[in-house]
């Protein structure tokens, strides 16, 4: 990514999700109103990338009581969800959309394609109710992400964005305290 997406509006787009016996459209409309995480990984039956959904998947009741849903997305098909959804107890317990990608739209669209490959990096966006990203992380693609800490991330988003002119610190935790930030803490942190 050569230009920070942070503060952007995601881009227009048009998908296809397999999500729970069904597939569905998804369109960038469908991000508004509610804060979400677009979870990139490179690509269905593969090593790395079940134990990351399967970990938000163990996770997911967590994420919809901050009112927050999931996207998965790969450069695979929406049938290929499916079919890994159907072979992999891994992936049989996901509730969110596994959303397709296979023009590579949205992985273009949120600078995680890996040209050539046609594999998407594993990159993770929150996305505030107003369609702009407020948090992206890619990783390289051996190294696999955690459920736990996207969570602290996402409650620290939304808290910043709930309490204007407060910024939570490093390793902040649900109801610890957080930084009003001004002159007088210059150098007194």
């Amino acid at each position: 990514m050569s230009t920070s997406l942070i503060a952007t509006d995601v881009k227009p787009f048009s998908a296809t999700a397999y999500h729970r016996g069904q597939f569905v459209p998804l369109t960038e409309a469908d991000l508004q109103g509610k804060w979400s995480v677009v979870f990139f990984y490179p690509a269905d039956f593969t090593f790395v990338c079940p134990t990351e959904l399967g970990d938000l998947a163990d996770h997911y009741a967590e994420f919809q009581q901050l009112g927050v849903e999931i996207y998965g997305v790969s450069t695979d098909t929406h049938f290929t969800h499916k079919a890994w959804h159907d072979a992999s107890e891994t992936i049989r317990k996901i509730q969110f959309p596994l959303v397709g990608d296979p023009a590579h739209v949205l992985s273009r669209n949120f600078g995680v394609l890996i040209e050539g490959a046609g594999l998407a990096d594993r990159g993770t966006f929150v996305i505030d109710p107003q369609g702009k990203i407020q948090i992206i992380e890619v990783n390289a693609g051996g190294v696999g992400r955690n459920a736990e800490e996207l969570l602290r991330k996402v409650k620290a988003a939304q808290y910043v964005a709930s309490h204007p002119g407060e910024v939570c610190p490093a390793k902040w935790q649900e109801g610890a305290a957080t930084l009003a930030p001004s002159l007088d803490l210059v150098g007194k942190i």
